[in-house]
């Protein structure tokens, strides 16, 4: 791992004891009694339809479709039209694309791999509409798995907070937090940047004066600005 790119100077130990104070400070900030959906198959058809949805939408959404369809089998064998049909009337966007990644994604599953998700990133974005970050939050929010799905709200936090270079695309952030932050919380850190994200940490007017990480945020103190983040 490089420290090109970065808009401050710091060696990778202060970078690496700064994250890890960041972790702790927005794990005790956002806690979070469960993480785990608990199914990764769930937690795979919740991704699909979460992107580029509000959350409360999202899982609106998710839930009508397994009080409707119950399983991967019946989800498997309906047919995409019917379940395209299905996201629009409830409001989801790109729903011609995601009805059709659900039906095909389950039928790969039942086929491919005996109705189990499979457990390995490479693998899973095999999958219609599993991409890094999905494939991530399946493993982390689905298996349990250590793993760190990089969304916009970890994308901009990370890069706000100097612990990725403002420049570098999410798969490159997922890689500076790996380096930076011990494993056993690598679980945590999706969860605790997006709830951050959503109350604090705003894309716009971000409430800085009020946050509790500002001490050892460059952002915060005028060495990362929004226009050096991509």
């Amino acid at each position: 791992m490089s420290l090109d790119g970065f808009t401050f100077e710091e060696s990778w130990d202060e970078k690496r004891r700064r994250a890890e104070k960041i972790v702790e400070i927005l794990m005790r900030t956002h806690p979070r009694e469960k993480l785990l959906i608990g199914d990764p198959y769930r937690t795979l058809i919740h991704c699909i339809i979460s992107q580029r949805m509000r959350d409360e939408v999202t899982y609106r959404v998710w839930e009508e479709l397994f009080k409707k369809y119950g399983d991967i089998e019946t989800i498997a064998n309906t047919p995409v039209d019917e379940m395209r049909e299905f996201l629009r009337k409830r409001g989801v966007g790109l729903w011609k694309t995601k009805g059709e990644w659900i039906v095909k994604a389950s039928r790969i599953i039942l086929e491919k791999y005996g109705g189990k998700v499979p457990d390995d990133i490479k693998e899973l974005m095999k999958l219609p509409g599993i991409g890094r970050k999905c494939a991530n939050i399946v493993l982390a929010y689905g298996f349990g798995r250590q793993a760190i799905p990089v969304d916009t709200h970890v994308n901009r936090i990370s890069k706000r907070l100097g612990l990725a270079p403002p420049r570098v695309p999410p798969e490159k952030v997922e890689e500076y937090l790996m380096e930076l932050i011990p494993k056993e919380k690598w679980i945590y850190v999706n969860h605790a940047m997006v709830d951050h994200g959503r109350s604090i940490c705003r894309p716009i007017r971000p409430k800085c004066e009020s946050c509790p990480l500002k001490e050892l945020c460059p952002y915060a103190k005028g060495l990362v600005r929004d226009e050096d983040i991509k």
